[in-house]
């Protein structure tokens, strides 16, 4: 890990290439060096991995990255003006840091990498949880994801049964990965603030999913059973024509009651 080359400050960068955060790509930039430093190593040695992140923004996270000494960062932005921001930081970079111009929601990423990449990023907005649920079903490309979420969209990704957090992402998210919130960030420290708290979330997939079902059908079931979360899951599962009974369970029960083998057996009955 060497040190970052001598860079103009990031509030100069956004000066300079006008990059006042549009609202409609859900960007709130972190400047914070502290904290990009520190959700950066949050992922481990980096030096012989391969990274990815989304939305870069002027870049602020991406010194960070780039200072653990990665073999290889590929950043996605689509928002022209950061692109160019970013081609300065390329040019101190040359061998190490990749700009994609794309959308990520368009962008598979086990075509990226002839190896699973760690996924180091300050989602945007609007789309951290498609984005998430894409990767989801594209985890041969994934080695772990290092992620910040509004931090009520964090708490139902790392929720357990019982508790009013768990919900269909739960259930997809850990069914396949390991999944823990690491440390939240004040949305004072976002340039612009946010109207609501950030955390760090770090999400490793499985070695195999904690029991056997097909995605699609995880999520029929997830989105009958919660859509109608307050209804016991005989009424809820009425239109997919499961009788849970049949797989063990009990029928009176609520949707935040099963854990998630047991979504997964009512998914195979499908």
């Amino acid at each position: 890990m060497g040190d970052t080359p001598a860079l103009p400050p990031l509030r100069e960068i956004i000066k300079t290439y006008g990059l006042g955060a549009k609202k409609s790509l859900g960007q709130h930039f972190l400047l914070d060096t502290n904290l990009t430093d520190r959700i950066a190593r949050a992922a481990g040695d980096l030096s012989a991995k391969d990274v990815v992140e989304i939305g870069p923004g002027p870049g602020g996270l991406t010194r960070s990255i780039l200072a653990q000494g990665p073999a290889s960062l590929t950043v996605i932005e689509r928002d022209q003006r950061c692109i160019d921001a970013l081609a300065a930081l390329q040019s101190v970079y040359p061998e190490t840091l990749n700009i994609l111009e794309a959308d990520a929601m368009k962008v598979t990423l086990s075509q990226l990498s002839p190896r699973p990449s760690v996924i180091i990023s300050n989602l945007p907005y609007n789309v951290g949880t498609a984005l998430l649920i894409k990767w989801l079903n594209d985890l041969a490309g994934i080695e772990r994801m290092i992620l910040m979420f509004q931090t009520e969209v964090a708490e139902r990704i790392a929720a357990a049964p019982g508790t009013s957090s768990y919900g269909r992402l739960a259930i997809l998210t850990q069914w396949l990965c390991e999944a823990r919130i690491l440390f939240n960030i004040d949305k004072r420290a976002f340039t612009p603030p946010p109207k609501v708290m950030s955390s760090v979330i770090e999400i490793k997939p499985r070695q195999s999913p904690l029991a056997e079902a097909e995605i699609s059908k995880l999520e029929r079931v997830t989105q009958a059973a919660f859509g109608q979360r307050r209804k016991m899951l005989r009424s809820s599962l009425k239109s997919l024509g499961i009788n849970p009974a049949d797989a063990g369970i009990n029928p009176e029960n609520r949707a935040e009651q099963l854990t998630i083998e047991e979504f997964c057996a009512l998914a195979r009955m499908i």
